[in-house]
C-alpha cells in the first residue's frame, strides 16, 4: 500500500505538469503500477483484519471507495470542461495525488495483518494474539490463533506460490481467481465507466448532459455499494452474484433492444429513448455495483488459503487489468461494426456467468478463511476434484509406507 501510494502520488505529478506525450504516457504508466500494487494489496489486507460474520461488509468498502473516486472524478471532470482557458485537464490529473496522499499516510499508521505477524515471527504469536484481542474485541481468540498458526506453518512449507496454486488441490481455487474477473469485465461495466459520455453524445445527448448522466450512473452504482454491504454478510454471496447477474442480463438486452430498434447510422435518437437507454444503463451499474463489483475482489481473497492466496489475488487483478485493456481497446470498434448487437453479446456472458456461479461457486459467508476449505469437500462437482487429489495422496503414502515394510 505504501508503495502504491506513492507511486500514484509521482504518477500524478507527471500528469498535472505534462509538457509533452511522454509525461503523459510516464503519467498512465506510473498510475498503473500503483493500481496495481493497491489493487493486490488493500483488499488482501481487509479480509485479512476482518472478523469473518463482517468480512462481506468490510471488504465491500473497497469497491465503495472505489464507485465514490469514479464519482468525484465525474464530478469534476463535469465542472473543469468549463474552464475555456484549456487546461482544466490538468486539474483531473493532478487530483489523483489527493486520495494518494491519504492512503500512503495513512498505510503508515496502519499495522500488519495477524497472518503475516506469525509468518513473520513465526512461533512467537504474542503480537499477533494482542491485535486479534484489540480487532475482535475480546480475549477468546486462542481458536483463530491457532488456525492461524497451523495455515502458516503450511505457508512457510509453500516456496513457490504461483507454482503450488497450479497444482490439483488447488483447481477450486485456481478457477475461481480466473474465471470471477474474467466475468467481471466481459459484463460490459468497463464499456460503461470509459465510454458512457461516447455513448450518450452518440445516441443525441449534448457534451456536457452526457458528463452529467455518468455522474447519475455512478451515483446509482455508489448507492448499491452501500445496500451490498449491508446485506452481503446476511444472504451471502451466491444469492448476491445470481440477483445481480439476472438484473445485469435484462438490462442490456433491453439496451440492445432499444438500439436496435430506434437508432439508425448519422441520426440521433429522440430525447425519451436517449433518457430510457440512460435509466436502463443505470439499473445495469447498479446491478453490477452490488454483487460482481464488489464480489469480485471478496471471494477469490476469502476462498485462497494462506499459502497461494498473494498469488490467488495477483491473478485476480492481473486478469481484470488485462481484459480492461482488451475490451478499452476493442469496444468502440466492435460497436460502430456489430452496433446494437454489442449488448446482446454482453448479456449472453453475463448468462454464462450466472451459470457458472449457480453449479460451480459455493457459499462463503461467516466461514473464517482458515476453514474455507470446507466448502470445496462438500460441493457436488468440487468434491471429486479435491477428493481424488487427497485419494492419491493417500494411496502414494500408503505405497511408501509398504515400501519401506518390505
Amino acid at each position: 500500500m505504501l508503495i502504491g501510494g506513492s507511486v500514484f502520488i509521482a504518477g500524478s505529478v507527471f500528469g498535472g505538469a505534462a509538457t509533452n506525450i511522454p509525461m503523459l504516457l510516464m503519467n498512465r504508466i506510473l498510475l498503473g503500477i500503483g493500481l496495481g500494487f493497491t489493487n493486490q494489496s488493500i483488499p488482501l489486507y481487509l479480509s485479512e483484519m476482518a472478523p469473518p460474520r463482517y468480512r462481506g461488509a468490510i471488504n465491500n468498502g473497497f469497491e465503495l471507495c472505489i464507485s465514490l473516486g469514479i464519482l468525484f472524478a465525474n464530478v469534476l471532470n463535469y465542472f473543469v470542461i468549463k474552464i475555456t482557458a484549456g487546461w482544466g485537464w490538468r486539474i483531473s490529473l493532478s487530483m489523483a495525488a489527493l486520495p494518494a496522499a491519504f492512503l500512503t499516510i495513512g498505510a503508515i499508521f496502519l499495522p500488519e495483518t495477524p497472518s503475516f505477524i506469525i509468518q513473520r515471527d513465526g512461533n512467537n504469536t504474542d503480537k499477533a494474539r494482542v491485535l486479534l484481542q484489540k480487532l475482535r474485541g475480546t480475549a477468546s481468540v486462542q481458536k483463530e490463533l491457532d488456525d492461524l498458526v497451523r495455515a502458516s506453518d503450511l505457508s512457510r512449507a509453500t516456496r513457490y506460490p504461483f507454482r503450488s496454486i497450479l497444482e490439483r488441490k488447488y483447481r477450486p481455487q485456481l478457477v475461481v481467481a480466473l474465471l470471477v474477473p474474467f466475468f467481471n469485465q466481459v459484463s460490459g461495466i468497463n464499456v460503461v465507466n470509459f465510454y458512457a459520455p461516447v455513448m450518450f453524445r452518440t445516441i443525441g445527448l449534448k457534451e456536457s448532459a452526457s458528463l452529467l448522466s455518468s455522474v447519475v450512473t455512478r451515483l446509482c452504482a455508489t448507492s448499491a455499494n452501500v445496500v451490498a454491504m449491508v446485506v452481503v454478510d446476511r444472504v451471502g454471496r451466491r444469492k448476491l452474484f445470481l440477483a445481480g447477474g439476472v438484473q445485469m442480463i435484462l438490462s442490456q438486452f433491453t439496451v440492445g433492444a432499444i438500439l436496435a430498434a430506434k437508432f439508425r447510422d448519422y441520426e440521433e435518437m429522440g430525447d425519451g429513448y436517449a433518457y430510457l437507454v440512460l435509466t436502463t444503463l443505470c439499473v445495469f451499474v447498479a446491478g453490477f455495483a452490488w454483487s460482481w463489483g464488489p464480489l469480485t475482489f471478496l471471494v477469490p481473497a476469502e476462498v485462497c488459503p494462506l499459502e497461494i492466496r498473494s498469488a490467488g489475488q495477483s491473478i485476480v487483478v492481473a486478469v481484470v487489468f488485462l481484459m480492461t485493456f482488451v475490451i478499452s481497446q476493442t469496444f468502440l470498434e466492435v460497436l460502430c461494426r456489430v452496433k446494437s448487437a454489442t449488448f446482446f453479446v454482453f448479456g449472453g456472458w453475463i448468462c454464462l456467468m450466472t451459470l457458472f456461479v449457480y453449479l460451480f461457486l459455493p457459499e462463503t459467508k461467516k466461514l473464517p478463511m482458515e476453514q474455507m476449505e470446507q466448502v470445496w469437500k462438500t460441493h457436488w462437482f468440487w468434491k471429486k476434484v479435491v477428493g481424488e487429489e487427497a485419494d492419491r495422496k493417500e494411496a502414494g503414502a500408503g505405497n511408501i509406507a509398504l515400501s519401506g515394510l518390505s
